[in-house]
């Protein structure tokens, strides 16, 4: 953990070097996963092979001392105290940690059910539409986390929606099919949310038209938005509806790749992808029998192209002209 790990407001966890971060496991999971294919291209197979190996006990350490019972623990203080877990006093449960088991493929289905739905339940404020950070806020605690405890409780990291960490939460339920609940979160997350009546103007209090970094999540100032214009945040938003909702994303630079998981309501959605080369793909999918559940046919240009029940892969050509691509689902 050290002095922090993606929440530097967690300075003093780890500070003495003993501290272990739950979260940062599973990132580190998605990592090797996502480079060990590089070191196999590269004819490096004792890389690969040694990376594997961490990783597979990596995953079996997350599973045995990362999981809580119901839910996955956020860390662990240098004492050897849990953070984020049901024994704890306050931060009993950290949104990134739940986000980033499913993210990584590191959960097993059964526990990846569980700590979503425990995120759902504790983090979620249905009335105030934000996705708190953890809870309870950091107050009285015996254990110093950190600077994070300076903030007022509710507000930004300490018990407050913190936008770039919700994002996260939003791409776990969708990647575990659980669309339309991902959907609802993304509105929440949707500024001009904030603002579609003058009481929730008022308490909101920012621009309804950029994404703030943070919505305060206790009373008095629950729902009020904090820090706004926060390009972070909104990268993540903007990654997190066209690559995980709308499901398109661009592999190699040399293939679109499309996975729609939207919900059964939505009639369809277009996308035009513009290449650097000045090829045009106008992308347009369609809910004809209002299912969304698989890829029903794919036509690309007139002609047929296969898929794979839930996902599409498109060959990307560098001739600057436009492409016309059509997806059904069923």
């Amino acid at each position: 953990m050290g002095t922090g790990d993606w929440n530097d407001g967690m300075n003093r966890v780890g500070r003495e070097g003993r501290g272990e971060s739950v979260w940062l496991g599973f990132f580190l999971v998605d990592i090797i996963d996502a480079f060990v294919p590089l070191c196999e291209h590269r004819g490096d197979r004792a890389r690969a092979a040694r990376y594997s190996a961490y990783r597979a006990e990596l995953a079996a350490a997350l599973n045995d001392a990362g999981w809580d019972g119901a839910w996955y623990r956020r860390a662990y203080y240098d004492d050897g105290t849990p953070l984020g877990s049901k024994a704890s006093d306050e931060c009993r449960i950290d949104a990134i940690a739940q986000a980033w088991a499913v993210i990584s493929g590191v959960a097993p289905p059964e526990r990846a059910a569980q700590a979503l739905d425990a995120a759902n339940t504790m983090l979620v404020s249905e009335r105030h539409r934000l996705i708190r950070l953890l809870t309870p806020a950091f107050v009285t605690s015996s254990h110093d986390p950190g600077y994070i405890k300076g903030y007022v409780a509710g507000v930004r990291e300490n018990g407050g929606q913190y936008t770039h960490g919700a994002c996260w939460l939003v791409q776990a339920m969708a990647e575990v099919g659980r669309h339309e609940r991902a959907a609802t979160l993304l509105d929440m997350l949707t500024p001009v949310s904030h603002a579609l009546t003058r009481e929730a103007a008022d308490r909101y209090k920012l621009e309804p038209y950029v994404v703030a970094a943070d919505i305060y999540g206790e009373p008095p100032h629950e729902g009020r938005g904090g820090w706004s214009w926060y390009t972070g945040s909104a990268g993540w938003l903007y990654r997190v509806a066209l690559e995980t909702i709308l499901g398109f994303h661009v592999e190699r630079g040399d293939t679109i790749v499309l996975r729609p998981r939207v919900p059964a309501a939505w009639p369809g959605y277009r996308v035009t992808y513009r290449t650097s080369a000045g090829s045009v793909y106008e992308i347009e999918v369609t809910n004809p029998t209002r299912r969304a559940a698989d890829i029903a046919s794919v036509d690309v240009d007139g002609h047929a192209v296969e898929s794979r029940d839930t996902a599409v892969r498109i060959p990307i050509v560098s001739d600057g002209r436009a492409h016309r691509v059509t997806v059904v689902l069923a």
